[in-house]
C-alpha cells in the first residue's frame, strides 16, 4: 500500500524495536518521525507540527504524561491528537492520560488493525 497522503505521526517511546514496529505500521499510510524522550518530542511538536503523537509513558528526559500535558497547553500545538501507548494497563493510568488532555490509551502489545482503525478516526477525517 502507497502512502495515500501527508498526514505526520510522530511517534515518541525509548525502545528502538517499538519504535521499529510503529514505522513499518504506519508508515505504509502515513509520515513517520520519531524520538526516543518526551523533551524532544516537544520541540518537534513545535517545529514539526505532527497531525498526531503516539506517546510513551515511561520515558528519559521527560515523561509520556508531562510531555502530553505540555502539548496541550501549549495553543501552538494543542491542536495535535496525542495518544498514549505504554505497557501501564491499570485504570489510574489510564485516568491521568485522559487528564493530561490525551486523545486515546492503549496498551502494548498493541492490536495494529484496532490502533490503525484509532489513527484513522482522528486522521483521515481531518482537512
Amino acid at each position: 500500500m502507497k502512502k495515500t497522503n501527508t498526514k505526520k505521526i510522530l511517534v515518541v517511546d525509548d525502545d528502538p524495536a517499538d519504535r521499529k514496529l510503529l514505522r513499518m505500521i504506519l508508515g505504509k499510510k502515513y509520515i513517520v518521525t520519531e524520538t526516543d524522550n518526551g523533551g524532544e518530542a516537544l520541540d518537534l511538536a513545535r517545529y514539526e507540527k505532527p497531525n498526531l503523537i503516539l506517546m510513551d509513558v515511561m520515558m528519559p528526559v521527560i515523561d509520556g504524561y508531562t510531555a502530553c500535558s505540555a502539548i496541550k497547553n501549549n495553543p501552538l500545538t494543542a491542536a495535535i491528537h496525542v495518544i498514549m501507548l505504554t505497557g501501564l494497563k491499570d485504570k489510574l493510568n489510564m485516568r491521568l492520560a485522559d487528564e493530561m488532555g490525551a486523545a486515546g490509551y492503549f496498551t502494548k502489545p498493541v492490536n495494529k488493525h484496532e490502533l490503525l482503525d484509532r489513527i484513522g478516526q482522528f486522521l483521515d477525517n481531518d482537512i
